[in-house]
C-alpha cells in the first residue's frame, strides 16, 4: 500500500483515480489545485504524487518544479493526449513518469509500483550484489548501499529515475544501451513511444553531474545507438 497525493482539478478524474487506487488498498489524498497540493504535501507526506498538468492558477509544471526544489519524492504526470509538449516539459522539470488520461486502474497500479521500486533501486540494479562500499568514477562517488551519488564529496539530489539510471549505467561502464533497453530496465516500460522518458532523464541528470552538460563526460551519447557511462 502507498500513500498517494492526487493533484487534479477535474472532479470526474478525482473520483475515478481515487476509486481505482483505494480498490488496490492505497491511501489517497486529493488536492484540487497546485497551491492546496503543495500544502497537502507537507501535511499528508505521501509516498508519491500523481500530478495533473492543466491546473488552475498554478500550473502542474510549476508545482513539479517547486516539489523538486526540496524533495525527491516520485512524481507521475497525468497528461491528456493533446498535451505532448507540456508532458515533455513536465518530464524535463523533474517528473519520473507519465500516464495518459483516462488511465485504467491496472495501468496506474503498474506505474506506481514501478516508480516506487525506482525510489529504492539498489536491490534491482546490476552489480548491486557486489561488495559494499563506494565506487569512484572520476569526480563522482556512487554508494550503492546508501543510495548516494556525490560529486566532489557533495551529495547530489537525484530524483528516483535519475538515481536508478546512474546505478544502472555505472554498473557496466562503457556498455552501450539503447533507449528501449534503458526504458525497459529503468522505467519497466515496453512501449517504444515512451523513449522520451529516457532523453528527458538524461538531460536532467547531465545538468547535475556534468561540468558542462553540452559536452558530457559521464553519460555519453552514442549516436545512432543510445547511451553509455564513461569510461572516465
Amino acid at each position: 500500500m502507498a500513500r498517494v497525493l492526487l493533484i487534479e482539478d477535474d472532479p470526474a478524474v478525482q473520483r475515478g483515480v481515487t476509486l481505482a487506487l483505494k480498490r488496490r488498498s492505497h491511501e489517497v489524498e486529493v488536492a484540487g489545485s497546485g497551491e492546496t497540493g503543495l500544502l497537502a504535501l507537507e501535511r499528508f507526506r505521501p509516498d508519491l504524487v500523481l500530478l495533473d498538468l492543466m491546473l488552475p492558477r498554478m500550473s502542474g509544471l510549476e508545482v513539479c518544479r517547486r516539489i523538486r526544489e526540496s524533495k525527491q519524492i516520485p512524481i507521475i504526470i497525468l497528461s491528456a493526449r493533446g498535451d505532448e509538449i507540456d508532458m515533455v516539459v513536465g518530464l524535463e522539470a523533474g517528473a519520473d513518469d507519465y500516464v495518459v488520461k483516462p488511465a485504467g486502474g491496472e495501468l496506474l497500479e503498474a506505474r506506481i509500483k514501478a516508480v516506487l521500486r525506482r525510489a529504492a533501486p539498489a536491490q534491482d540494479a546490476p552489480g548491486a550484489s557486489g561488495p559494499a562500499g563506494e565506487e569512484r568514477h572520476g569526480d563522482l562517488t556512487v554508494d550503492r548501499t546508501a543510495l548516494i551519488v556525490a560529486k566532489h564529496g557533495a551529495e547530489l539530489a537525484l530524483a528516483p529515475s535519475e538515481l536508478k539510471l546512474v546505478l544502472f549505467l555505472t554498473a557496466a561502464p562503457g556498455q552501450v544501451y539503447t533507449r528501449p533497453q534503458l526504458l525497459e530496465q529503468v522505467w519497466e516500460h515496453s512501449f517504444y513511444g515512451d523513449v522520451r522518458l529516457v532523453d528527458a532523464c538524461v538531460m536532467r541528470l547531465r545538468a547535475k553531474i556534468e561540468d558542462d552538460p553540452r559536452k558530457p563526460v559521464y553519460v555519453q551519447t552514442v549516436r545512432g545507438f543510445g547511451y553509455r557511462f564513461g569510461p572516465v
